[in-house]
């Protein structure tokens, strides 16, 4: 199988904290990807180093045969890595369409979003795809800042997708969301996995073993396991630091 994202040596210190340590990981391509750990195991982290938002202390970060360790973010995200994150950040003043329309025309190189320019209609083309990629097209002329929480969160995810990436990292995408939110946005998520490759950070467990091909389970900064949900559910490490028994995860 081939791989869509590859980690030797990953380390991050923080003085004398050690948040991410010596982490070796290979995310297969084609596969719904799945990184899980209790509070504090360093997943959050693991993503700034991944997409550059946070310097690493040593250690490799490989996408398209390509090292990304020390480069800046806008130079990975050119390279087709894009991610959500933890914390909502949309233009709650303006259109969901206008919002896709802005993130578009900026993956695009183009200043004025709101200035016709050559090549418009291929990117307002692009943002119609993306607005029913997510299933925001119902909602395109709403203003962001009125959306339900599930909803803002697939308008992050929207956001993410206009540089068409090859792999997309989403960090805690249904956090906050209540069942028929997170029963919509699983959805779209799982939709999404079948075009493009997806490394997933999640702490609904129900979510993570329903949807995730393999999961990648971190503790104190360290790689645990990484298994199918099957094998991860009875390794005994993982129900001591985190699942419960077997039992409790069935």
């Amino acid at each position: 199988m081939e791989t869509a994202l590859e980690i030797q040596g990953l380390t991050k210190r923080f003085g004398g904290l050690t948040a991410v340590d010596n982490i070796d990981i290979r995310f297969p391509k084609g596969i719904l990807n799945a990184v899980i750990g209790p509070n504090g195991a360093g997943k959050t982290t693991l993503f700034n180093l991944i997409t550059g938002i946070l310097p690493a202390t040593s250690g490799h970060v490989f996408f398209q045969d390509e090292d990304l360790i020390g480069k800046p973010p806008h130079q990975i995200v050119a390279r087709g890595l894009s991610r959500t994150l933890q914390i909502k950040s949309v233009f709650g003043g303006m259109s969901v369409r206008d919002n896709i329309r802005i993130a578009v025309f900026a993956n695009e190189g183009v200043s004025n979003p709101f200035r016709p320019a050559r090549g418009y209609r291929d990117i307002s083309r692009r943002v119609d795809e993306i607005l029913q990629e997510t299933g925001l097209d119902r909602l395109a002329s709403a203003s962001a800042g009125a959306l339900s929480y599930g909803d803002v969160a697939l308008l992050e995810i929207a956001l993410a997708l206009a540089n068409r990436p090859r792999l997309l990292l989403l960090d805690e995408p249904i956090c906050g969301m209540s069942p028929s939110e997170t029963e919509r946005t699983v959805e779209r998520i799982t939709e999404l996995a079948r075009t493009i490759d997806v490394i997933l950070i999640e702490h609904d467990m129900e979510v993570v073993f329903k949807i995730a091909d393999l999961i990648t389970v971190m503790a104190q900064g360290r790689l645990l396991v990484q298994g199918t949900p099957d094998e991860v559910a009875r390794n005994d490490k993982v129900q001591e630091v985190y699942l419960g028994t077997p039992e409790e995860v069935e």
